[in-house]
């Protein structure tokens, strides 16, 4: 089910253009000015009106921006819309708002809590067979290799807490190792943070901890057992949750296409993407809160770990 009937348009507009508001302006005075002189004519449609109709795109179910913006944005919503430009000037829009969006995502994201989960998801930019003539991310792009097999492309790399929120990401050829990806994002979070066998590191494991994060995993067959908390069992068999949510980004949110032109138009999609699944008002959650968001109160008895709300 799309979520676009579940969004109030007015209030995503004006919560988008309240934030360009205050963005934009000092953004804009911040740049350097060009050696050769620019055109500055005002756009038709503003960037707020650009940046919710892209994030609406991904709220949608619609599987292509063209049908979206042609058949649905032109026609059911020119009213919201008056001042619409045609497909190929709003296509030509989208990297000009790629700042804001990434500003607006920062907003997004919440606080690590003490609990978070860390993993990485491949973006196919084509398929393996044309890899030789693809050319839009030419010497960007890398050959990664996951569980399933070689793929060509860009990783993600994804951290959240406990309730599916947001709390860093960051994207990467496909070559990357997926520890060097967390490094980047190591500062966001804090506390007990809990990945896959491919962050099995001991040097990483001493560089968070130094930074006041635990970094739990799973151990492969030819290494020794460690041990764990029973509450550590717990969340690592739950650690699933972000492969959830990496899912419903790829298949609600249209993380991932072959369709891209640009490397700024593939970041847009990205981001707002992840916009998207912020903006779900139930996402995948462990409960391991109550309803004011307090922590629950972990109970140890007989060996056995017990989660009790406060």
């Amino acid at each position: 089910m799309n979520l676009i009937n579940r969004i109030d348009l007015t209030s995503l507009f004006m919560d988008v253009d309240d934030f360009c508001n205050v963005f934009i302006p000092p953004w804009l005075g911040s740049l350097l000015p060009e050696n050769k002189p620019q055109r500055n004519r005002e756009f038709t449609m503003c960037p707020s009106e650009v940046m919710t109709i892209l994030i609406l795109f991904h709220c949608s179910g619609f599987r292509n921006l063209k049908t979206f913006y042609t058949g649905y944005v032109a026609m059911i919503l020119k009213h919201e819309f008056p001042n619409q430009v045609s497909y190929n000037r709003f296509v030509e829009l989208e990297q000009s708002v790629l700042v804001p969006l990434l500003a607006y995502l920062n907003t997004r994201r919440v606080t690590s809590r003490g609990i978070a989960f860390v993993d990485s998801t491949e973006l196919r930019v084509c398929a393996n067979i044309r890899i030789p003539r693809h050319k839009t991310f030419k010497d960007i792009a890398a050959r990664g290799k996951n569980s399933v097999g070689w793929f060509y492309g860009f990783k993600l790399h994804l951290i959240i807490d406990d309730q599916g929120e947001l709390v860093a990401f960051f994207v990467s050829p496909g070559n990357l190792d997926d520890r060097k990806g967390l490094r980047e994002m190591a500062k966001f979070i804090k506390g007990k943070l809990f990945g896959d066998k491919g962050y099995i590191s001991k040097e990483l494991q001493e560089t968070l901890w130094e930074q006041g994060i635990q970094l739990i995993t799973k151990i492969r067959r030819n290494m020794k057992k460690v041990f764990l908390e029973e509450f550590d069992k717990i969340m690592l068999r739950k650690r699933s949750i972000i492969e959830t949510v990496n899912d419903q980004l790829k298949n609600i949110s249209q993380l991932e296409h072959t369709r891209h032109r640009s490397l700024a138009n593939f970041m847009v999609n990205v981001v707002c993407a992840l916009i998207a699944y912020s903006l779900q008002p139930k996402k995948p959650s462990l409960n391991l809160r109550n309803s004011e968001g307090k922590d629950l109160i972990i109970i140890e008895e007989n060996n056995n770990c017990f989660l009790s709300r406060i």
